[in-house]
């Protein structure tokens, strides 16, 4: 009897687990998924560039995709010929991703 009624909550309980996270998905506004953490281009403007470091100094508006304030702050650049299209006092939009627990401008486009 004690058996019995194990295995069924057992399978109560599966069904259970099974069911709602396909539930769930129905319910789901997946128009917004993912919207916070997509990654864009950040406007900023050139504060410094030091070539053979492979750095550049940024000071930028709010990187949503990483909820970071605007600041101005230094970042590796991904490849140093990256710094070759900007100059200092430019206006910039940039690409920075986390690498290993480091930020890493991955492009970098004057801005029109």
């Amino acid at each position: 009897m004690k058996l019995r009624l194990f295995l069924s909550a057992t399978a109560l309980a599966i069904t259970a687990l099974a069911g709602n996270p396909v539930f769930a998905q129905m319910n789901m506004d997946h128009g917004k998924m993912g919207m916070a953490a997509a990654p864009g281009m950040t406007d900023g403007e050139v504060r410094k560039i030091d070539k053979d470091a492979g750095k550049i100094t940024i000071k930028h508006g709010e990187i949503k995709h990483m909820e970071m304030p605007g600041m101005t702050m230094v970042f590796v650049v991904k490849d140093k010929a990256l710094l070759d299209k900007t100059a200092i006092g430019a206006k910039i939009q940039f690409m920075v991703m986390s690498e290993s627990g480091q930020m890493v401008v991955t492009d970098i486009q004057p801005t029109k």
